[in-house]
């Protein structure tokens, strides 16, 4: 028996949203402070991933355990309507697997990140780091993965303002 009534029960369900969910915007976020550049809610793409990389090829689902039946322990099944919630669930698992197929077939990478793995960001930091092959660094990223070194500017504010004083580690004078 639920704890609540059918319209209290109604209304909590219609207020859980598709896009833009608090473990979508979290991994966005570390995308985007990593560098990464993508698009969202792809409509030409199977599945809709909720967010893709374009250049990297990569294709990233953001999964809530409930809803796509993680191995954790934020997907506790209802007890209400055991019928109703085991098709609805077991269609959502097929639908995943479906996209993923299709997306691979296409050239893709398919990416899965979920809910609960979004609660440490720097578990996931280090994740997004390793599936686009980034560098360990919080250094601003350059194209050859070289340091930079900044020389002769006092903060840098001013050595950004002026590009001339910035020059890669190895090609510094070896003391």
């Amino acid at each position: 028996m639920d704890v609540v009534s059918p319209a209290m029960r109604s209304r909590m369900m219609s207020g859980i949203r598709g896009k833009n969910t608090r473990p979508e915007l979290i991994v966005r976020s570390v995308a985007h402070r990593l560098g990464l550049r993508f698009r969202l809610h792809r409509e030409d793409l199977p599945g809709r991933p909720d967010v893709v990389f374009p250049k990297h090829r990569v294709a990233l689902f953001v999964h809530g355990c409930f809803w796509h039946r993680h191995d954790c322990g934020l997907a506790a099944k209802p007890k209400t309507r055991p019928e109703f919630w085991e098709t609805k669930f077991k269609r959502n698992v097929q639908r995943d697997a479906a996209a993923k197929r299709l997306l691979e077939e296409a050239g893709w990478r398919v990416v899965v990140v979920w809910e609960c793995e979004t609660r440490d960001q720097a578990v996931l930091r280090a994740r997004l780091q390793k599936q686009f092959r980034l560098g360990t660094s919080d250094a601003s990223p350059r194209q050859d993965g070289r340091a930079l070194q900044f020389t002769g500017a006092s903060c840098i504010e001013c050595a950004i303002e002026q590009p001339s004083r910035r020059r890669p580690l190895d090609t510094l004078p070896q003391e």
